[in-house]
């Protein structure tokens, strides 16, 4: 027997409340309360119950359950709009990978230029497909253990363990080139769209390359945007556009 919550309870029932609870806990953290009303109700209804439930049943619904705590876990970690990874997972994941000395690390942080015009142009609405697509376009051709993340507005970081100095500029540049060449009047007449990226390619503390980044970003966008800014010595490169 286990008690929880001051409730006797055989092992399965006893797991089976703690998986619901903790899933109700993630859905009202997301403001999902509808969903998170019903499993505290089962969790309820487990701990006034008492009983064992039976095997084939508990065997069914333990799997459902951490089906659905593994479906909740990953959308919390996904930006609700774009679908990439949110800045949650990626200041915790990238915090791991910059500590470990062994796995040299690019960071990539791309602007989507004039956006402002953008919505003020096309309507929020186009904005919002605009990020969507951009977002799309930014995780297609990423390593193995890369990913893509929204970093905030309409900036998107591109994470980029275990790849050399020029295979990392190699992917930023093919990314930028994707959306330049992206058929946006197909989205909206008249739309053109383009990203700016700082990419850092040192490895080395986490703020401070991430600092890197940002200052290569307001390179690339000084420089005419549309562009690709990273530092080779101690000189500022850029990668220009070439239709």
């Amino acid at each position: 027997m286990t008690e929880v919550n001051g409730v006797s309870l055989p092992w399965g029932d006893a797991g089976l409340l703690r998986v619901h609870e903790s899933i109700a806990e993630m859905l009202a953290s997301r403001g999902d309360w509808r969903r998170a009303y019903e499993h505290l109700r089962i969790a309820f209804d487990l701990a006034c119950a008492g009983s064992a439930a039976i095997p084939e049943q508990l065997r069914r619904e333990v799997d459902r359950l951490r089906r659905e705590q593994e479906q909740v876990r990953e959308e919390s970690l996904r930006d609700a709009l774009t679908a990439v990874y949110n800045r949650r997972y990626l200041d915790r994941r990238l915090a791991d990978l910059l500590s470990d000395a062994r796995t040299p690390t690019a960071v990539a942080l791309a602007d989507i230029d004039l956006f402002k015009a953008v919505n003020d142009t096309f309507g929020h609405l186009v904005g919002d497909q605009v990020l969507r697509r951009v977002a799309a376009l930014l995780r297609e051709d990423l390593p193995a253990n890369g990913f893509c993340a929204r970093y905030g507005g309409e900036e998107f970081m591109l994470v980029l363990p275990g790849v050399s100095a020029s295979a990392a500029l190699c992917i930023a540049e093919r990314a930028r080139t994707r959306v330049a060449e992206h058929p946006w009047s197909a989205v909206c007449s008249g739309l053109a769209v383009t990203i700016s990226v700082g990419i850092a390619l040192d490895q080395g503390e986490g703020p401070r390359q991430l600092g890197e980044a940002d200052r290569l970003l307001y390179a690339a966008k000084h420089g005419g945007r549309n562009r690709v800014a990273y530092r080779e010595r101690e000189a500022v490169r850029l990668i220009e556009y070439r239709p």
